[in-house]
């Protein structure tokens, strides 16, 4: 299941951002707001990226507005805000509906019909786990904190294979 490679999200930069380019990577994707009672997860977030971005790890942050409006700012308002507030130097997509009708194609890959770990998106932050090779390897809960854990012993067991 290759699809995960094959998308194209935009970036913030309002830029083509190929999922190709974590061809051999492990990803967190993680659907992030910048005004939730969770954004504080960034800093966690942030510390994994560069703890294991030597290894083949990366973290890709997509914006969603879609949870009690709290990511309202534009693309540059979300930058400066990561930027700024927790010194984010992942990767982060334009901002994406991951729920109904004009639900982005990335998270109908993630979590819609026939997906590994399928069901709507319940909150901002929530994860999912996809190794090396674009296959989905886990999901975890927006309260599961970046790291919980659970979620580091994912992305290790990820990394190894």
């Amino acid at each position: 299941m290759g699809a995960f490679h094959e998308l194209t999200l935009q970036s913030l930069g309002d830029k083509p951002l190929p999922l190709e380019t974590f061809k051999g990577q492990v990803v967190l994707v993680v659907n992030v707001a910048s005004k939730c009672g969770l954004t504080p997860q960034y800093a966690a977030l942030e510390t994994l990226y560069q703890k294991y971005h030597g290894q083949g790890f990366s973290v890709l942050g997509v914006p969603c507005n879609q949870f009690a409006g709290q990511e309202p700012g534009s693309a540059q308002d979300i930058q400066s805000f990561c930027s700024v507030n927790y010194g984010v130097s992942f990767p982060l997509a334009a901002k994406v509906d991951v729920n109904g009708p004009g639900r982005a194609p990335l998270y109908s890959l993630l979590a819609g019909e026939g997906a590994e770990f399928p069901g709507d998106i319940t909150w901002n932050f929530e994860k999912f786990l996809v190794g090396r090779d674009g296959q989905v390897l886990a999901r975890f809960s927006p309260r599961t904190a970046p790291d919980d854990p659970a979620v580091v012993a994912a992305i290790e067991t990820a990394l190894a294979q």
